[in-house]
């Protein structure tokens, strides 16, 4: 009995763990692209979905509703990037303080801690009952799947041309990228703005699931989205070298943490401590390169062949 409830929940837990695969994606264009810790998830996490009940309760087209969080999320990415190339705060640093502004400035957009839509009165595109049992153009899984490869086409497409290869540059070696003539400062501004757009957006499909939006939703998203890119690099980095399959290691990465989440739960693992559990796996899983460089790597050998 309690096998068969975990596997009626394993879908659910594959539909979450897509949903913030987007987010994952987001959180991966910072520190892999970028090399930069951006702090600023935590808040746009709960920006998005905070954007889109509010403009679908106003009325607006769901549509228009996710641009709107997109949007929204960008110019949290913004503030970042003029916080840190602007004013020359350090990223980290600059991530906390608006991720720390954010939560005032969600609270002001939902008038209080939290909003609900209803499945039933809002004509929403995903929800939590829309995972068994429905048409297939409305099963959940299906369409946030579609999402997650149309954003990884597009993504491809952009770090392919001269602007993307000038982000990704920026990212490997802002040094070199100066000397080349390449303004580091607006690839950095613009990078945040695209992460922390997908970031968005993700809170705004996820608010669709839950059916609602929290001021607290995004507390420990970084967490989450670091982990989806661990586990997924240290699972498919041997058979996914191409850019666009190394995005897509970062959502099968999330889908995994959530369906180990899901089979922790139905162990009866304290709940309580799923957040603790959650970093020690990211630390594990960021550990892993330094020991095998340190513990397991042939040591080199010295001096030349004798008839050298």
């Amino acid at each position: 009995m309690q096998i068969a409830n975990l596997i009626m929940a394993l879908p659910g837990a594959a539909a979450q763990g897509l949903i913030w695969g987007i987010m994952a994606i987001g959180v991966y264009l910072t520190f892999r692209v970028l090399d930069i810790a951006d702090l600023t998830v935590d808040g746009t996490m709960c920006t998005g979905g905070a954007v889109c009940v509010m403009m679908m309760i106003s009325g607006h087209n769901v549509w228009v509703s996710l641009l709107a969080a997109t949007l929204a999320g960008m110019l949290a990415g913004l503030v970042t990037g003029i916080f840190h190339t602007f004013m020359g705060i350090p990223a980290i640093l600059a991530g906390i303080l608006t991720q720390l502004s954010l939560y005032s400035i969600n609270l002001k957009i939902m008038g209080k801690a939290n909003q609900a839509i209803n499945v039933d009165k809002y004509p929403i595109l995903i929800s939590l009952r829309r995972i068994k049992n429905v048409p297939i153009t409305q099963n959940t899984i299906l369409i946030v799947a579609l999402f997650i490869v149309v954003i990884i086409a597009i993504l491809y497409w952009f770090f392919g041309t001269e602007l993307g290869c000038s982000l990704r540059a920026t990212g490997c070696n802002p040094n070199m990228s100066r000397a080349q003539g390449i303004n580091t400062d607006f690839c950095k501004v613009l990078g945040l703005m695209v992460s922390n757009g997908l970031v968005a957006l993700s809170s705004a499909l996820l608010a669709q699931y839950q059916g609602f939006a929290d001021v607290n939703m995004g507390r420990g998203a970084i967490v989450i989205g670091l982990a989806a890119v661990i586990i997924g690099e240290a699972i498919f980095s041997r058979i996914f070298r191409n850019f666009a399959l190394r995005l897509l290691s970062v959502a099968f990465g999330s889908i995994l943490y959530y369906l180990v989440l899901q089979t922790v739960i139905w162990m009866g693992i304290d709940t309580d401590l799923l957040k603790m559990l959650s970093a020690l796996v990211v630390a594990v899983f960021l550990a892993v390169p330094y020991w095998k460089g340190k513990y397991f790597a042939k040591p080199a050998k010295r001096g030349g062949k004798n008839n050298a």
